[in-house]
């Protein structure tokens, strides 16, 4: 049986940890990528504690969305050891703190602009030939807040990057690769914590849970 190879972009912790921790037990061979070093290692032990005989690999990759020329070597490496990838799921984000729009903070918009919009602009063309390799296929995730209140720097650049996957899927609808956009249902994650810090976390569904049910079908 041929391993099937995921990259998960922001796979530290909430659906994206969830993501590679579901695919690895599957038995897929999932290259983690995220800032938060003690994370991705966080994963990897859940990973190697289930001692599954069918589990797949991590191969942990320590780096920052941001960084074109750290993910055009990523990139060149998925190349070069596996020559293709059957998936691509983006959960990199950055949740820039609430604020009135006559208040935004120009650092917070940058950053938001360059980690959820410059990053996804100059990642696709670099994925978009492994996943043609692989016959693989690319999911993004929705969380529309575009015009909400307070959600200025958060809700654009969010609602920007699903504009670019949009007209990714349009354009590939025929010859390939497949892109998804996927709703997640309410998870207690540490973006929503920022967003909501007192909201009851009893209701909101488990991030193993919700990705199980995004990626059924796999």
């Amino acid at each position: 049986m041929i391993q099937r190879i995921a990259l998960i972009t922001g796979a530290s912790r909430g659906l994206g940890a969830a993501l590679a921790e579901d695919l690895a037990i599957r038995g897929w061979h999932v290259v983690a990528l995220a800032r938060t070093v003690g994370g991705l290692e966080e994963l990897d032990d859940r990973v190697k504690a289930l001692g599954l005989p069918g589990a797949g690999g991590l191969t942990l990759a320590p780096m920052d969305v941001t960084d074109s020329d750290a993910m055009q070597h990523l990139c060149l490496s998925i190349h070069q050891r596996w020559g293709g990838l059957q998936l691509w799921a983006h959960t990199a984000i950055h949740a820039a703190p609430l604020a009135p729009a006559g208040s935004i903070d120009a650092k917070d918009m940058a950053k938001s602009v360059a980690t959820n919009l410059t990053a996804t602009a100059a990642l696709v063309p670099m994925v978009e030939p492994l996943l043609r390799a692989g016959e693989g296929q690319a999911l993004f995730f929705d969380d529309p807040r575009a015009g909400a209140k307070f959600f200025s720097s958060y809700g654009a650049t969010k609602a920007a990057q699903i504009a670019i996957a949009r007209s990714w899927a349009a354009e590939n609808a025929k010859i390939g690769p497949q892109v998804r956009i996927l709703t997640p249902d309410p998870m207690p994650t540490a973006t929503r914590a920022r967003f909501f810090p007192g909201e009851d976390r009893a209701p909101l569904h488990a991030p193993r849970d919700v990705a199980r049910r995004l990626l059924a079908g796999l």
